[in-house]
């Protein structure tokens, strides 16, 4: 069942690509000045040789990896608190949702202006924007515990400790698993939204920047695809890891990734 989902997934990306070829070659886009996907794939092959653009992916990797851990340090414990203590859920409440809805894009400007070292502004913004998926989904799992099991613990002479470390946190592992997973996509995204508008010495972002500015279009859209290629294998692996460490919950839930 797998092999043809991959199956169907190339044959749609093949065909995509099919299509957009045919149309630029045959100038039915004459208004539109558009490398064909065959160049921006081979520069894109060429990109893999190019030193200064593979400095700036392990830049840009590097500030994508401090921001998701930093995240996941804070969130995780934080959310198990809120998760755990009712009281102060509902009187931190209504600061989260506040907080969460700022589109993480527009702090840049103002983390530029507040942080003026740029590998820590960057990693900064990375943090904030990443930290949500991961603390709300840990809510969500703490909520997700089944009191009975909980109940029953205590009722063998369990404490709270005990009972948040065999119950409530295997409980809502899954979930805060699933948040990583969506906090590793948000990341990037910052992680290169961050370099492009703040420059700096290098990075994806910076890589984009300079190719821009020499109106080298294929350039633009080969990095970019291996910001998409990065974003697509992280986002795989945490959803392996998912599958091998939780199978019992899929299981249990039915759910399917």
């Amino acid at each position: 069942m797998i092999s043809a989902r991959i199956l169907r997934g190339v044959a749609g990306v093949a065909g995509f690509l099919i299509v957009g070829e045919l149309t630029i070659r045959f100038g039915l886009t004459d208004d539109v000045v558009f490398p064909p996907p065959s160049l921006v794939l081979w520069e894109a092959m060429g990109l893999l040789a190019d030193p200064v653009f593979l400095s700036g992916v392990a830049i840009t990797l590097t500030n994508w990896a401090l921001g998701l851990i930093a995240s996941v340090v804070i969130a995780v414990p934080l959310g198990v608190l809120l998760g755990s203590l009712a009281s102060v859920e509902r009187a931190t409440r209504p600061l989260l949702e506040f907080l969460r809805p700022i589109p993480s894009v527009a702090i840049i400007p103002l983390a530029i202006l507040l942080i003026p070292v740029d590998s820590m502004m960057k990693v900064s913004v990375i943090v904030y924007a990443s930290l949500w998926p991961v603390l709300i989904n840990t809510l969500y799992g703490m909520h997700d515990v089944d009191p009975l099991a909980k109940e029953s613990l205590r009722s063998f002479g369990f404490g709270a400790i005990d009972v948040l470390r065999r119950v409530s946190l295997p409980s809502a592992a899954p979930f805060m698993l699933t948040g990583v997973r969506i906090a590793a996509g948000i990341a990037l995204i910052l992680a290169v939204s961050a370099e492009l508008l703040a420059g700096g010495t290098g990075g994806i972002g910076v890589f984009v920047i300079q190719a821009g500015s020499g109106n080298r279009t294929d350039l633009i859209l080969a990095a970019t695809f291996w910001a998409g290629i990065i974003g697509m294998v992280a986002n795989s692996l945490l959803v392996l890891a998912e599958r091998r460490l939780f199978h019992w919950h899929q299981a249990r839930t039915g759910a399917t990734t």
